[in-house]
């Protein structure tokens, strides 16, 4: 575990330093350490000659103090609030290349995603330039490259923990998801050429 922890902020680190996009003034210093509550995973794909790497905690949905199976959307998600689109510290989003995701530019580098879903259904996912922040504990709106829609589908079983995947799109490009509990996100992405 310390060993998974540590290679995910020496990637997170040295990503960082690679591909920095913003002025040092828009980027937080880094989270102090907190105790994780989920397990971590690192997600990443190669298309087009570029690879695209997610860093994000998973969540279950019982409650990790009580065991209570917990209702995931409208409930420990909040409806219509910014939410880290995991567990623990932000979701992490590092691209080798610009790519299109959703329609909205996104520059080589590293990011942060964030969710906004709806009562409606609807979703948005932001791409935040500001890193290392734990959750969203602050959350700098100012500091948003942009917000795109995502796509809503309702799973057939059940999720008791949060995923999120990146699959190549057999029309081009690749389509990145999250599910959780019934409902699963997604959004398109394909590099800039």
């Amino acid at each position: 575990m310390k060993l998974r922890l540590a290679l995910a902020l020496l990637t997170a680190s040295a990503s960082a330093a690679l591909f920095a996009q913003a002025p040092a003034a828009s980027i937080a210093p880094p989270a102090a350490p907190r105790a994780r509550v989920s397990p971590h995973e690192i997600i990443s794909l190669k298309v087009d000659g570029n690879r695209v790497t997610i860093i994000y905690g998973r969540p279950y949905s019982k409650d990790p103090k009580t065991g209570a199976l917990r209702k995931i959307w409208g409930e420990l998600v909040p409806y219509g609030k910014v939410w880290r689109t995991g567990s623990d510290e932000a979701t992490t989003l590092i691209t080798q290349q610009a790519i299109d995701l959703g329609g909205a530019t996104v520059p080589a580098g590293t990011y942060t995603l964030f969710t906004v879903p709806q009562a409606d259904g609807t979703a948005k996912l932001v791409i935040n330039k500001e890193t290392g922040q734990w959750g969203v504990d602050p959350y700098h709106e100012a500091n948003e490259l942009a917000r795109v829609d995502l796509k809503k589908d309702t799973l057939g079983t059940q999720l008791d923990q949060f995923v999120m995947a990146l699959e190549k799109n057999p029309a081009g490009g690749a389509v990145l998801k999250l599910a959780w509990e019934n409902t699963q996100y997604s959004v398109p992405y394909t590099v800039k050429k």
